[in-house]
């Protein structure tokens, strides 16, 4: 396992939940001179993607974040981008935010399958801040804190080995590996399987600094080529034209990692037939374990980072709702899978509350997911639309 995965992990995660807000929140905005009070209009989308993105990349969250530390459980993951979204006015219920994750999950899983270097994940994760500044462009001070991630990247990242960037590939696919949510993109685009396993091309760019196979080349101990054969490869291969700039501007020429969302497209998930039985039969110890109890001084030190915007003076938190209607939202929250329904605990993750919460792991009470507040989006459409 690789020490230094959590941030590529972390920031192509958030990037992709960014896209998907976007993506949604554009699709309802109603010009403001028309929006009733309860309407999303564009001034809202703006503000709910410059606070989450103001809090994802907060200076204390980075510091944390950027520290070498093992991967943790999705669970645990899964906390951190629930506090994240709800950083601003917008508030999501459980199956959305579960079908949201979903969505996450499944973009990166596929772009870290299809990199053709190790390396080449950094470019991923440039790609996702790119975007994420054109979000932000009017906003100085939250484009100089992505800048700032962006300069940390690079310093700390360009200088590991090629054998390094495999083995934060390898810890990343050995998180992704029990995931098997069908996408309704992915299914159209026929690279996903409807068991929700990823269909991988054997044709396109070979990686950077190789060649496109055909040729077996035979040398003597001297290192001179002796003998060469030719043969035809199953693929349509081609060579890269350049290399993509791993500096803070560049032409990435990598498009893993793009806004796929930027043309709209009905997208769905649906948790795959061998993942449901899975999930029927994992039952977690309850047991309090040394794992687990890292795992909580974990968040309380991410989440202690997080300083997040609660709505102010009588305002109300705007409800996003990634179902086609309420009564969908309903019934996904009821069928999910129990493994894979999180419920969120709220950590109060003050300096004084750290020690105590090492103690309590065996004893912790999730609290019931509060009642939705009324507000804006109340009948906006889903993220995802029916297959």
């Amino acid at each position: 396992m690789s020490a230094r995965t959590l941030p590529l992990l972390f920031l192509n995660l958030g990037g992709e939940m960014l896209y998907i807000l976007d993506q949604r929140l554009r699709a309802q905005s109603i010009p403001g001179e028309k929006a009733r009070k309860d309407e999303w209009t564009d001034v809202d989308r703006k503000r709910v993607m410059n606070d989450i993105i103001a809090t994802m990349f907060n200076h204390k969250f980075m510091e944390e974040l950027f520290k070498p530390q093992e991967l943790y459980s999705k669970k645990a993951l899964r906390t951190v981008y629930d506090r994240l979204a709800h950083a601003s006015i917008m508030r999501l219920n459980q199956a959305s935010m579960d079908k949201l994750y979903d969505l996450m999950t499944m973009a990166f899983k596929y772009q870290v399958l299809l990199c053709p270097r190790p390396r080449d994940l950094l470019l991923v994760t440039f790609n996702h801040l790119d975007a994420i500044k054109d979000f932000v462009y009017e906003s100085p001070a939250i484009l100089n804190q992505v800048d700032e991630t962006f300069r940390q990247l690079i310093e700390t990242y360009s200088c590991l080995s090629d054998g390094e960037f495999q083995l934060i590939r390898q810890t990343l696919l050995i998180f992704f590996q029990d995931m098997h949510i069908r996408v309704s993109i992915f299914l159209k685009d026929k690279v996903q399987n409807s068991n929700g396993r990823f269909v991988l091309p054997i044709s396109g760019p070979v990686p950077w600094g190789t060649e496109v196979p055909g040729a077996i080349r035979m040398f003597n101990h001297k290192g001179v080529e002796v003998k060469r054969t030719e043969f035809t490869s199953a693929g349509n291969y081609v060579a890269p034209q350049r290399e993509g700039s791993f500096e803070l501007y560049g032409d990435r020429v990598l498009k893993l990692g793009t806004n796929m969302y930027s043309v709209s497209r009905p997208v769905e998930t649906h948790v795959a037939g061998s993942s449901k039985n899975m999930a029927s039969h994992a039952k977690e110890n309850t047991a309090p374990s040394p794992v687990a109890k890292e795992e909580l001084n974990f968040l309380a030190r991410l989440l202690g980072g997080l300083d997040i915007q609660k709505p102010g003076g009588g305002e109300t938190g705007f409800r996003l709702n990634l179902f086609t209607t309420d009564e969908e939202e309903e019934h996904a929250a009821q069928t999910r899978p129990e493994d894979l329904s999180y419920k969120v605990i709220n950590i109060e993750a003050t300096q004084e509350r750290r020690a105590e919460l090492s103690r309590i792991l065996g004893e912790l009470e999730v609290p019931e997911p509060r009642p939705d507040s009324a507000g804006k989006g109340e009948d906006l459409l889903a993220l995802m639309d029916g297959l």
